[in-house]
């Protein structure tokens, strides 16, 4: 397995590009695949969030300077791939973003590539009523187990804020959870 250093200079290289970026996302599609899944729900919409992710970084890997991790600043696409298509989705249905993702949770139980439980889906409902930023970090260390400190760079915020939101977004999804 090659470092990231060096599978970063094969990705802006012409004559490594194709073979390196193969490796890439064998390294990374289902890791990207599930943070997307966890904020656009839908595995369709992941699917096309995933693919407008890696044509992205494959045409801007020479603006990669190295200052966060490559996988940082792949999430960070990802993330903001995965926001724009909700943002987008809202504008074509003229509904807000909360709405959009309400729609997605409610199409979970007829998505036949989501697995999870009553309980499973409970849990998504309640996470849909967190502001954006507090449903990200929630998913982000929930269900990713990501380093406050490597979300600081996906999300470029300080490791304080983050810890912050985790705790509110919990205690909201336990009083979401426990309401009835």
């Amino acid at each position: 397995m090659t470092n990231e250093t060096q599978l970063v200079e094969q990705l802006k290289s012409e004559s490594h590009k194709d073979q390196a970026f193969r490796m890439l996302i064998t390294l990374y599609k289902e890791r990207l695949y599930w943070h997307i899944r966890n904020i656009v729900k839908s595995h369709d919409d992941t699917d096309d969030v995933l693919q407008n992710t890696f044509i992205k970084v494959y045409k801007n890997i020479h603006n990669f300077k190295g200052d966060s991790k490559l996988f940082s600043w792949l999430y960070r696409i990802a993330t903001n791939e995965s926001i724009t298509l909700i943002n987008k989705n809202a504008k074509r249905l003229q509904i807000t973003s909360e709405e959009v993702q309400q729609l997605a949770i409610n199409s979970l139980t007829s998505d036949v590539h989501f697995e999870g439980d009553v309980i499973q889906l409970k849990l998504q409902q309640a996470i849909a009523t967190l502001p954006e930023k507090q449903q990200l970090v929630f998913n982000m260390k929930y269900f990713e187990d990501i380093k406050y400190k490597d979300m600081a760079d996906i999300l470029e915020t300080s490791e304080g804020a983050l810890k912050a939101s985790y705790h509110i977004a919990v205690k909201k999804i336990e009083a979401y959870l426990t309401k009835d």
